[in-house]
């Protein structure tokens, strides 16, 4: 029985799962938004929470830590310079999980993971161009 377990194993190794989490947080931080299944949302959920909050402090220790966790120093970088002055003020719930439908191939239920405060560009109307008749 799996009573007090609360990781979600996600049909992988502990090492598969952590490089996948890291790269779907990364993708998190530098699109602002990921749509992926339910269940890797509910899991790369708190590894973005936990990553927004060593960005909130701002620290040596907490960027290594960061870098060492996403293995991805660009986007580190991105955390610590946009993403955490963002949410200073906030003590928590970064990020919000929106339910969509099911895929078609396996029924898996979709959900998008993105930032609270994220919304999303309108592109502008084109200038209309004078008309000369």
């Amino acid at each position: 029985m799996r009573h007090l377990k609360k990781t979600a194993k996600l049909g992988r190794t502990s090492e598969h799962r952590n490089a996948m989490l890291a790269n779907l947080v990364c993708s998190l931080i530098i699109h602002k938004r990921v749509t992926t299944t339910l269940a890797r949302a509910k899991a790369a959920r708190s590894v973005a929470e936990k990553m927004v909050t060593l960005g909130k402090s701002g620290t040596q220790h907490d960027r290594r830590l960061a870098v060492a966790r996403l293995h991805q120093e660009d986007a580190a970088k991105i955390l610590f310079k946009e993403i955490a002055p963002v949410f200073k003020d906030r003590k928590g719930g970064y990020t919000r999980i929106v339910k969509m439908n099911q895929r078609i191939g396996d029924a898996a239920q979709k959900a998008i993971l993105e930032w609270v405060d994220y919304a999303p560009a309108v592109p502008e109307a084109p200038a209309e161009a004078p008309s000369g008749q």
